[in-house]
């Protein structure tokens, strides 16, 4: 009867005090990272709003000297309360947003975008901010809806993407066939806000399942933050299903 010796397994090296505590500390600093940031940006967003809000308020409406009337504390006493700046201007621009919807707001502002436009250099600023503004704070039906990879910058190098809208105009009579062309921005990374517009044929593009928010994250973090897998329609998985013949 043979029997076969088996060495011993070598125990593993155990992990050295300092690596243990060096494993700790970046596991917390994944953790604390993004929250401490957020938080940290929030609160230099919000000052600095204040910063630019709170010294146009008169100072007998000031926010700091009414608390202090309020509870009676020493007008000498130095109060921040961050936020108050913030609060004004929200409502600020919702009160302008609403009267600007109305018959006189739009007279108001048609007449005073007539006079930027006839003055030479604040109407190239004022253009550019416009486009800028009216770009990202757009509604969403002029938003992208849609993720999709489209075959860029070469033949079988896939690029991600958002579906513009379909081409118009002399866009889409210059290429001289009855071909669909739609616009696809392709976006940078880690920066999406630049990019490429490029305009392929219908056929070519690959529409996703993905969200436009999982696909931007996805690009943001230069493929690091995957999205999860979205599970597959119940139509979408019959077609998959082999189909069965019956004899």
């Amino acid at each position: 009867m043979n029997t076969h010796f088996t060495p011993p397994t070598p125990p593993l090296p155990r992990r050295t005090v300092f690596a243990r505590l060096r494993a700790s500390f970046l596991t917390g600093l994944v953790v604390i990272a993004p929250v401490g940031l957020t938080i940290w940006l929030i609160w230099s967003v919000v000052g600095w709003i204040d910063g630019i809000v709170l010294p146009m308020v008169p100072l007998a409406y000031h926010p700091d000297r009414l608390i202090q009337t309020y509870f009676g504390l020493d007008p000498s006493s130095q109060i921040n309360v961050r936020g108050i700046g913030v609060i004004i201007f929200l409502l600020f621009t919702i009160i302008v947003g609403w009267l600007a919807k109305g018959i006189i707001g739009r007279s108001f502002i048609r007449f005073a975008e007539g006079l930027v436009q006839r003055t030479p250099v604040v109407r190239t600023i004022y253009s550019g901010i416009k486009q800028i503004s009216e770009t990202i704070f757009a509604q969403s039906e002029r938003s992208f809806e849609t993720a999709c990879m489209v075959e860029y910058p070469r033949k079988g190098a896939w690029a991600l993407g958002f579906i513009s809208i379909p081409a118009k105009g002399e866009i889409s009579r210059r290429p001289g066939d009855d071909t669909n062309l739609v616009g696809v921005f392709v976006p940078t990374t880690p920066n999406p806000t630049s990019g490429f517009l490029l305009f392929f044929p219908q056929k070519d593009i690959i529409e996703l399942d993905m969200s436009v928010e999982d696909a931007a994250k996805l690009v943001i973090s230069a493929g690091l933050v995957y999205p999860p897998e979205r599970p597959v329609p119940v139509e979408k998985a019959d077609d998959t299903l082999p189909k069965q013949t019956h004899r």
